[in-house]
């Protein structure tokens, strides 16, 4: 038998209406990482024949990020990846810009835009005052998008931080226009949990992942789905790709305890198939809400009472849990995409009766 989670809340014709919930945990209202106050997210696309591309942004909070930033830490995970940022963040554990999220080829004109940005708001910075930190993330839509076209500029970025806010689209938009994951459509994706009176959120870019590694709420759907996908001039050899996940909590955290927060998102891309290939940058980064470090040094630090690390599991398990259902989510909200010399990348949804056949043949045996 097709295993039943595949039915649950289905419609008429047996395609489900999303992906299946991950874990006991509840979501946040919106299950979004915009459930954890002051978070926006914002979009720009670019959907131009070869160019299938785009900028997404991630505001922490509604103030100024350079004069108050926010306590942060990475993971990597696996390092095959060309982020700008991460070493001075992993010294003083704070944000000094929105995080930024778009393709390899683009990651120095976006980190410009960031760095215009925030001298155009703090003239000081570089002359009186400390140099900027920008912050963006990055992987390769090289099958669907032209990178060496190098399209994605200042003004997208600029578009990506006007558009911010909630609801959160999801899908192939924004940095995830191009993206690929397990041989599908992959792109952008978010989730939320509520665990020991706090909210955590998770945004990923989705970007990893060979076909028959698809594993679907601890259901492995991979081989039936690298059948369905047999016919793609890239679906043998090793797997290609990266994932970026942010999480996002109002718990009162330091960056110390971020950066373990933010080791845990491996757990959530673990059970989704992943094995952090040779070839994929799998990085996380974790941030509080809870307070800001002030830029000014005269200023008064916030006095906060951090969590006890004893207390950290259930923050543990919701981050875990949102990244599992964020991934789940951007395979489930994607389109099919036609990009670069007619490639393509059809959406889970588009497959999803075709594999649900597949399964149905090997009487529902995950392994066949």
């Amino acid at each position: 038998m097709i295993p039943t989670m595949f039915a649950a809340g289905s419609d008429a014709e047996g395609m489900p209406q999303g992906a299946p919930h991950i874990g006991d945990l509840p979501a946040g209202p919106g299950n979004a990482i915009t459930d954890v106050a002051g978070v926006r997210v914002g979009h720009c696309t670019i959907a131009q024949g070869a160019m299938q591309t785009g900028v997404t942004v991630l505001v922490p909070h509604g103030a100024d990020p350079y004069l108050h930033k926010v306590p942060a830490a990475a993971a990597v995970i696996n390092g095959f990846g060309k982020s700008i940022g991460l070493v001075q963040l992993d010294e003083l554990g704070v944000l000094e810009t929105p995080i930024a999220l778009t393709n390899t080829f683009a990651v120095g004109a976006v980190a410009q835009a960031q760095i215009r940005q925030a001298c155009a708001a703090n003239p000081e910075i570089g002359r009186a005052w400390p140099t900027v930190n920008p912050l963006v993330f990055e992987c390769n839509d090289g099958y669907l998008n032209d990178l060496q076209a190098m399209l994605v500029g200042e003004l997208h970025y600029r578009l990506a931080c006007s558009a911010a806010g909630e609801p959160v689209e999801q899908g192939a938009v924004g940095a995830g226009r191009g993206m690929s994951a397990f041989g599908l459509k992959g792109g952008i994706g978010t989730a939320s949990r509520v665990a020991a009176g706090h909210r955590v959120g998770a945004l990923v870019l989705a970007n990893y992942g060979k076909p028959e590694m698809l594993t679907i709420a601890g259901q492995r759907v991979g081989p039936a789905l690298a059948r369905c996908l047999a016919g793609q001039d890239d679906a043998r050899g090793p797997e290609k790709g990266s994932i970026i996940m942010i999480v996002a909590t109002d718990a009162p955290l330091d960056s110390r305890q971020l950066r373990r927060l933010a080791q845990r998102a491996a757990a959530g891309l673990a059970r989704t198939g992943s094995v952090y290939g040779h070839g994929s940058g799998d990085i996380a980064l974790a941030f509080s809400t809870a307070y800001t470090v002030p830029h000014d040094s005269t200023a008064p630090m916030p006095s906060v009472a951090m969590l006890h690390e004893t207390s950290l599991d259930p923050l543990f398990h919701a981050a875990a849990d949102s990244v599992e259902q964020a991934i789940l989510n951007a395979l489930w909200h994607a389109e099919t995409v036609i990009g670069r010399d007619g490639h393509c990348r059809q959406s889970l949804r588009a497959v999803w009766t075709v594999m649900q056949a597949e399964l149905a043949s090997h009487g529902g045996d995950m392994k066949r």
